[in-house]
């Protein structure tokens, strides 16, 4: 396994994001209890795996802060090694989400901005995400979301790419996007999307590299091998779980060192 590994989708989390009950079908499927890891649990699980590298994500909810943003910037300042901080917004302020990208990007170093759309029951295209995706393009920042089915009993429609993703790629063709957890079961809008819009890029987390869909590995392996990135979705999975049987997907040199961090390190602007 290539020595440096970034992981684009992490969280550490704390009690209010583990009591949140929509967690419960995750932790069933994950065989997880409810308990919050130490920061050397965290710690542990990337170098087990050889992850030199994390995004670690806050959250908000349409009922407050799950994950704030000046947590995660705690846990980056203690160990700027290990972290960079990818901020989230509250959708329903939108003055005070553009303030806060700002200041999360300016002042606190934070590499992207993250909107789970299931958590907000509101796809990409709606209109309270907009100034958010300004925001995203003024700071030079990447906007990170989440596609595809949802683990938690909520509606998984927001995470359709078609349309409402693609009309946000072109309604903001300089919006860098980085979609989340691979967008099953809609995968070919997915690669559709991915090969009409050069600035939309796909992240495995959630799943085993073992477990992603075959079309995606071929993608991988051809002509998408600078458009995927190495995500895990720790700790509901572990990079080492994810990366158990990366050989299986039969990526050459090239196309393995991309996914696991050049890709990455492109797309964040992270120092090699």
């Amino acid at each position: 396994m290539p020595p440096e590994i970034v992981d684009v989708w992490m969280q550490h989390p704390n009690q209010r994001f583990m009591a949140a009950p929509w967690l419960e079908s995750l932790l069933r499927w994950t065989n997880q209890s409810r308990a919050v890891p130490l920061v050397a649990q965290t710690l542990g699980a990337m170098d087990e795996a050889g992850v030199r590298f994390g995004l670690l994500s806050a959250w908000h909810s349409p009922q407050g802060a799950l994950i704030s943003n000046d947590e995660v910037a705690e846990l980056v300042e203690a160990h700027p090694d290990r972290f960079a901080g990818v901020a989230t917004v509250d959708l329903t302020n939108p003055v005070a989400a553009v303030r806060e990208i700002r200041r999360c990007v300016r002042d606190l170093g934070f590499v992207a901005v993250r909107v789970v759309p299931w958590l907000w029951n509101l796809p990409p295209n709606d209109r309270r995400y907009y100034p958010v995706y300004v925001a995203c393009v003024e700071e030079d920042v990447p906007f990170c979301t989440q596609i595809g089915h949802t683990g938690p009993l909520c509606p998984s429609e927001p995470g359709r790419p078609i349309p409402y993703l693609d009309e946000v790629l072109l309604d903001f063709p300089d919006l860098v996007v980085v979609g989340g957890h691979v967008g099953y079961p809609w995968m070919a809008e997915v690669l559709s999307l991915a090969t009409k819009y050069p600035n939309f890029y796909l992240d495995t987390s959630a799943y085993a590299v073992h477990r992603l869909p075959p079309e995606l590995v071929d993608f991988m392996r051809g002509r998408g091998r600078s458009r995927v990135l190495f995500g895990s979705n720790y700790p509901m999975i572990t990079p080492g779980h994810c990366l158990k049987r990366l050989d299986d997907l039969g990526l050459d040199a090239e196309a393995t060192e991309l996914f696991l961090a050049g890709n990455a390190r492109k797309v964040f602007s992270l120092p090699v």
